[in-house]
């Protein structure tokens, strides 16, 4: 199979994951392609990659023996690909993108997803501020539904304790952290200590997770889907385009009423929607820095401070 994996895709899986692990999954890339291919039961061709692509997956673009457009996605276990699968067939299209069940005779390869064809290259970020902002929050609105039952999604209070101790490191390396992360952490015991609400959610909702598509003008992709309360899911839309925020004299401004405005209109508590936007930025910038993004870690972090 001859494809290069995008660039952005290799050197997040090496922050993620290691570069030995990484480069093992990159090396058997094509192997396990020509496997999922032919495991659709729909002898699909490669159109191309998806480029730039995501941090987490291979997106490759296919057409069936019919001429039915699909895309192929591939993830390391540790993207948790069975989760995504789960989470987008419970929403059975609604707002999502739609999986497609292998033909007669195929079956599910692991760590492979075959879904609906939509526009990678046109994302709600093509649409100025305002107008994205308006399409995204009642994009995620369709998401938060009632989970399956016997579902295996961890919770938010479980993923986001998960990271504490990333963040408690990060303030003990650099002093000058130790404040915010203070705050941010103190923030989210007392969330999730009056958390009530057990909603499906997207987990990392924001307007680049939101194509264009043929079925419908917009559904959202890539869900790292978990359990808990809107306000969670929200808050990285919240400090969606921080570059542009960072570069505008209004930026301070402009994000605090950003809270305010997606949690009028969704009926998200504002002041939980505050916490967690507080706590998911200085999560992500610390995440960052560690991961040697430095100039993405400190315009989230500048963002941070602002809240």
């Amino acid at each position: 199979m001859g494809f290069e994996p995008p660039q952005r895709l290799v050197r997040a899986l090496g922050e993620s994951y290691g570069d030995t692990a990484a480069g093992d999954w990159l090396a058997g890339l094509p192997a396990r392609t020509e496997q999922a291919l032919a495991a659709t039961g729909r002898a699909p061709v490669v159109e191309r990659v998806a480029a730039p692509g995501g941090r987490s997956s291979l997106v490759l673009l296919v057409r069936g023996a019919d001429g039915t457009p699909a895309a192929l996605k591939l993830a390391p276990s540790g993207a948790a690909p069975e989760l995504e699968l789960a989470a987008l067939a419970h929403w059975n299209g609604w707002g999502a993108v739609r999986p497609l069940d292998p033909a007669d005779g195929g079956r599910p390869v692991e760590g492979a997803l075959l879904l609906e064809r939509l526009h990678p290259e046109m994302s709600l970020r093509s649409l100025p501020e305002a107008k994205a902002l308006l399409e995204a929050a009642g994009m995620v609105r369709r998401l938060w539904v009632d989970p399956p039952a016997r579902h295996g999604f961890e919770t938010v209070e479980e993923r986001t304790g998960r990271r504490v101790d990333a963040m408690r490191a990060a303030a003990a390396a650099d002093p000058a952290l130790e404040p915010m992360v203070t705050a941010a952490l103190a923030a989210r015991e007392e969330l999730v200590a009056g958390s009530s609400e057990t909603l499906l959610l997207h987990g990392n909702f924001r307007q680049s997770k939101v194509l264009a598509g043929e079925r419908a003008p917009w559904l959202t992709v890539g869900p790292e889907p978990l359990v808990g309360e809107r306000a969670y899911d929200l808050a990285r839309l919240v400090r969606d385009r921080v570059e542009d925020l960072i570069a505008s004299p209004a930026g301070a401004a402009t994000a605090r009423r950003r809270v305010k405005k997606l949690a009028d209109s969704l009926e998200v508590d504002q002041e939980r929607l505050h916490g967690w936007t507080l706590f998911r930025a200085v999560e992500s910038g610390t995440r960052a820095l560690a991961a040697g993004r430095g100039q993405e870690g400190e315009l989230t972090l500048e963002f941070a401070g602002w809240l």
